[in-house]
């Protein structure tokens, strides 16, 4: 089963201004019963939007373009290649809460491979952004089919939801699990078998 092409960037919008942007941290300030004008809170806003820039620096990152420098010479090397354990922090879509956890990512290369740091680059320009779990994974998965063109790609993600766990119904410790399986990862349950085996391994 072939991936869907790649969702386009976010379309630019009519982004307020800086000072638009701190303006609305203190509605929301005075909205949550607080004085922003007292101490502690005078710089509030301006850190906040600070921190926005980090937190959603996704949006100004093109995922393929990290991708199109790749390397020919791997005297044949047509194995797993798989990059587990990657540090991930989102952002819930729905209540703009952190989604924390760790993404394992593989491929199997069909002539080329692509530096193991664009892999972790790939999560994390997607997952700097407004997400919900499930768009993440493939969003990744889809990424590196449609640029590498592999033989297979697999994508899972494993992470805890701090919308479930800080508000609502205050599960900690529930963790959500996504997998997206392309090509050889999805067709061929033994490749599937290893990865798991590979993701499993401590070694």
């Amino acid at each position: 089963m072939s991936a869907k092409p790649i969702a386009d960037q976010p379309a630019e919008q009519d982004r307020p201004s800086r000072s638009e942007a701190e303006s609305a941290v203190r509605t929301l300030l005075r909205w949550a019963g607080d004085d922003p004008s007292r101490e502690g809170l005078l710089d509030t806003p301006a850190r906040v939007v600070r921190s926005y820039e980090e937190f959603f620096a996704g949006y100004e990152i093109d995922p393929v373009a990290l991708l199109e420098r790749t390397f020919a010479e791997t005297e044949g090397y047509d194995e797993i290649v798989l990059l587990k354990d990657i540090r991930l922090e989102s952002y819930c879509e729905h209540h703009m809460v952190p989604i924390i956890g760790i993404a394992h990512v593989a491929y199997l290369p069909a002539n080329r491979v692509v530096g193991i740091s664009k892999l972790a680059r790939v999560v994390h320009a997607y997952a700097k952004r407004l997400q919900i779990q499930e768009k993440l994974t493939a969003q990744i998965a889809n990424t590196i089919e449609a640029v590498l063109q592999p033989r297979g790609v697999a994508v899972i993600i494993e992470s805890e939801h701090q919308c479930m766990t800080t508000r609502g119904v205050h599960q900690h410790g529930a963790s959500m699990v996504t997998s997206r399986m392309l090509g050889a990862f999805r067709d061929d349950p033994n490749t599937r078998r290893e990865l798991m085996a590979l993701i499993r391994s401590r070694a």
